[in-house]
């Protein structure tokens, strides 16, 4: 039997789950566990993430044009009208996350090019903690095509900056 058969058989939600989520999820975690190894030395955190951004905007490496989409659909999602949405609870971010970098970025009060990119990574971080961690399970991991989606965006475009541990010549 495979995974997915497995998962449809014992998981909640998930026979009901439509493929492009499947998808979209599968996809993320495949980005993520590369991001992580080639940008972060296997080392994640929100401390990691920020420090990464800095060496990109220091070295002048740092374009946001490539996350524009990504900060325009979380700032939609967790933010309308300068109030906070009930999603935005669901981050589950913690002190160490930065929360007011990540609230003044998603309110639209921040748009520092860097601060954009570090909070947006630290959106997509919290993201994978509660896929891997488990909470996203508690409701049948549904609805998350979007978030997975453009977090995965996210992802490929900070691989494509260049300036991180392991970059390639």
């Amino acid at each position: 039997m495979n995974t997915i058969d497995w998962l449809c058989k014992h998981a909640f939600g998930f026979e009901e789950l439509p493929e492009p989520d499947r998808q979209a999820i599968m996809h993320f975690c495949l980005i993520w566990s590369f991001f992580e190894a080639k940008k972060l030395d296997t080392r994640a955190s929100s401390g990691a993430i920020e420090a990464l951004v800095q060496r990109w905007a220091a070295s002048g490496q740092l374009n946001l044009e490539p996350f524009a989409q990504p900060l325009a659909y979380f700032r939609d999602r967790y933010f309308q009208n300068a109030e906070q949405t009930n999603y935005f609870k669901g981050l589950a971010l913690r002190d160490s996350d930065r929360l007011p970098l990540v609230t003044a970025v998603l309110s639209g009060e921040n748009n520092d090019s860097a601060s954009c990119v570090a909070a947006l990574l630290i959106v997509v971080y919290r993201l994978r903690n509660n896929l891997f961690h488990g909470a996203k399970w508690a409701y049948g991991i549904k609805g998350q095509f979007d978030n997975f989606t453009q977090a995965s965006l996210t992802l490929m475009a900070a691989l494509e900056v260049r300036g991180s541990f392991r970059d390639d010549a």
